[in-house]
């Protein structure tokens, strides 16, 4: 059965005060908020996830934005499945459209990482999505096509069910731009009929795919309302307390 998710993308914002003190309005407002068997995850700087994860009081789930593909070593910098496990974390976000642009992240290194938050009981939240041009030069079908063969389609069936997907429109992200509830449908629908072309309709009809494109409390409704979109990963909106738990709001109706 699918999961509604809201998942926060906090990137790279906030200093430790600034997101102790964000995160303890965010539980209080959607401890009110959250229906059912609803999640509501943060994906917060490496500084905030063990602080997080011990105000969190299993009201809001908590994720890391990266981690690298090894267990360890001398990777100077880095950050490791395990070492995110350990501070309290259950989710971390992979292939994120920044990663992708400014770190030149492939899928064979997404697939990767990938299987190494497996390995360590992370739910990876494993973003795909196309550029303005491909959205313009009508490749954009065949760019997801690729991202989800090389990136995820790798993974048998027992673990793929354990992965979330994210569609991002990398032209919508932090552009104001917003793919219309139509767009983003037939998109989710997509994601949805390649899933079940290689693990079959079950598995399919019960993977959570989330909007991720500068999703909003304006917007989130006409969204959410949409057949094959289960939440959204949210960037902007998720770094204020109030506009994040509309958001929640707006999945609950």
């Amino acid at each position: 059965m699918r999961k509604k998710i809201v998942a926060g993308n906090w990137k790279m914002n906030m200093d430790y005060s600034e997101g102790i003190s964000t995160f303890s309005e965010i539980v209080n407002m959607v401890r009110d908020e959250k229906k059912g068997d609803q999640i509501a995850v943060i994906c917060a700087p490496y500084i905030h996830l063990n602080s997080l994860a011990q105000l969190s009081s299993g009201i809001v789930k908590i994720g890391a934005q990266n981690c690298h593909q090894n267990e360890s070593g001398a990777y100077t910098g880095e950050i490791s499945a395990k070492m995110i496990k350990s501070t309290g974390c259950e989710y971390v976000i992979v292939g994120h459209s920044e990663r992708r642009q400014y770190f030149a992240e492939s899928d064979v290194l997404l697939a990767e990482k990938t299987a190494i938050a497996l390995k360590n009981n992370l739910t990876p939240i494993f973003c795909i999505g196309e550029t303005l041009d491909e959205r313009n030069n009508g490749s954009y079908y065949q760019v997801l096509k690729s991202q989800l063969e090389n990136g995820i389609f790798l993974l048998n069936a027992e673990d793929f069910a354990k992965v979330v997907l994210a569609y991002e429109p990398v032209w919508a992200i932090g552009t104001g731009l917003t793919a219309t509830p139509e767009q983003a449908q037939d998109i989710h629908a997509f994601i949805r009929s390649e899933i079940e072309a290689k693990y079959g309709w079950q598995l399919a009809d019960d993977t959570t795919i989330l909007y991720g494109g500068s999703c909003n409390p304006k917007n989130a409704s006409e969204l959410f309302a949409q057949n094959d979109i289960d939440g959204g990963l949210i960037g902007g909106a998720s770094l204020k307390s109030r506009d994040f738990t509309e958001i929640i709001k707006a999945l609950n109706s």
